[in-house]
């Protein structure tokens, strides 16, 4: 069967007949990274490949012989970001060298889920190292232990941040779907320039037990896939409760079972859609420009209500916040505090002077981030710029800001272009999901954003699902020749 561009029900299906095994499935995606990745146009996404990835395949093929698969992930490889453990014989290192050597000992919990589910974990795609929180001016896509991942749409292009090897393993063929992870638009930035989907979930949705942290009030998990079905599979697995991170109490009851019953054709018909085009469209092209509004006269043609503009009266208010900063030491020191006892970085403290002792290896760009992080900030959140901008983000972007401007227009969703919406959904800790919409003349990826409150996924699902099934933009990088 024809692997590139399947999806996970396609695939499952030629599994069932014993057209194909997860064996064969895994060896395809070792020779296909052996020939781009790794060959030929050097994509450099992963990072590490799973030594154990053909036993756990073959043991699954065996399974299904015998029992039967235990549901749609079964036998289907999937990559990780960098930061997510795995107690297996992978690292743990968020593109650091200074942890390239760190095995995080136990499964992060969605990673459990994951396996429990079937999925083959495959290996560890390359990432912004620290989640682009190292210094300034670090390219996309760039870490000290990885190197740098390449766009492979067009080799001038970013490939977004910090998920970049998440969505550019996808948009390559080079597994069936990734989780990447996200603060402020590492899994919608991405997602926009490698021509996924990515959903960046509700914080408190997904579990964040076992992820190497950047903050603990914005950070999450999410699918990244070709398709809004196959985001949806994944996504379904991962959301299961993990009594260990405090942030999923708020949605324990908000959960829904599965959100496959929300892939509606129809989901766009009545939907208020608004656009909130003051501030964030700004920085937008012409072409970029044309092609959102092209994506607006799709979702007009099959029935959605379209208010433009809809504009968020914050927007222009918010401005640098100090949270992110703040919380990153806390969060990394005690992650770092967690991993087994042989590891010798135990701080971010650690991290520096790993950095400074091996500078031509670590120092490309600088560290002056984490510098600003470790000299600056206690660790304790209890610093008054901290607490005066943490109540600003909330006010700004949820009360004032996402949850005004819906209650206004009496709005479903929000619709903003790429991911140009992030930076106020992030701080909010709202849902959005990328989808593609098309490209410029020079092959670059644009895409469109839905984003809405807290826990409302399911309206979203409909709103990118029936979008997708009504515009089919996404399509494949050749591979061949950059632009």
């Amino acid at each position: 069967m024809e692997i590139v561009e399947a999806t996970i029900s396609s695939i499952q299906a030629a599994l069932e007949s014993g057209e194909i095994t997860s064996r064969e499935l895994v060896l395809f995606y070792f020779d296909r990274i052996a020939a781009h990745d790794k060959d030929g146009l050097t994509i450099n996404s992963v990072l590490e490949l799973n030594p154990d990835a053909l036993f756990i395949a073959s043991a699954l093929d065996s399974e299904r012989a015998v029992q039967g698969p235990r549901g749609p992930l079964h036998g289907i490889p999937i990559m990780l970001k960098d930061n997510i453990n795995t107690g297996d014989n992978m690292h743990t290192s968020a593109g650091s060298l200074a942890l390239a050597n760190s095995y995080a000992g136990v499964d992060a919990f969605i990673v459990k889920r994951l396996r429990e589910a079937g999925a083959i974990i495959l290996g560890k795609v390359n990432m912004t190292e620290f989640a682009n929180f190292m210094t300034d001016g670090m390219p996309s896509g760039y870490s000290s232990r990885g190197g740098q991942v390449l766009n492979p749409y067009n080799i001038s292009t970013p490939t977004g941040g910090s998920s970049a090897g998440s969505g550019v393993a996808v948009a390559c063929n080079f597994c069936m779907a990734s989780i990447g992870t996200e603060t402020s638009g590492s899994i919608l930035n991405p997602g926009n320039l490698s021509s996924t989907v990515g959903i960046k979930p509700t914080v408190g949705l997904v579990s964040r037990s076992g992820i190497l942290p950047l903050s603990n009030s914005q950070d999450t998990a999410g699918p990244m896939a070709r398709t809004v079905t196959d985001a949806v599979i994944l996504l379904n697995v991962i959301t299961e409760h993990d009594d260990r991170d405090a942030a999923m109490g708020a949605g324990y009851f908000k959960k829904h079972k599965d959100y496959r019953v929300f892939l509606d054709p129809k989901g766009l018909e009545g939907a208020r859609i608004g656009i909130p085009r003051d501030y964030f469209f700004e920085e937008l092209t012409d072409e970029q420009l044309a092609i959102f509004n092209d994506a607006v006269e799709v979702m007009r043609k099959q029935g959605a209500v379209i208010i433009d503009p809809a504009d968020v009266r914050t927007a222009r208010q918010i401005v640098y916040s100090s949270v992110v900063l703040n919380e990153f030491k806390s969060s990394i020191n005690a992650y770092l505090s967690k991993l087994p006892p042989n590891g010798k970085i135990r701080s971010l403290k650690d991290i520096i002077a790993f950095n400074n002792e091996h500078p031509v290896e670590t120092l490309k760009y600088g560290q002056s981030t984490l510098l600003l992080a470790e000299t600056t900030t206690s660790g304790t959140q209890t610093e008054l710029p901290y607490l005066r901008d943490r109540l600003a983000d909330l006010r700004l972007c949820k009360e004032e800001g996402i949850d005004a401007t819906m209650k206004e227009h009496q709005l479903d969703a929000l619709l903003f272009p790429a991911d140009f919406g992030a930076r106020i959904t992030s701080r909010a800790g709202y849902p959005s999901i990328v989808v593609p919409a098309g490209y410029t003349s020079k092959g670059v990826p644009f895409g469109v954003t839905f984003a809405a409150r807290a826990f409302e996924e399911p309206m979203l699902i409909k709103l990118a699902y029936a979008y997708e099934q009504h515009s089919r933009m996404r399509r494949p990088p050749s591979l061949k020749s950059y632009i």
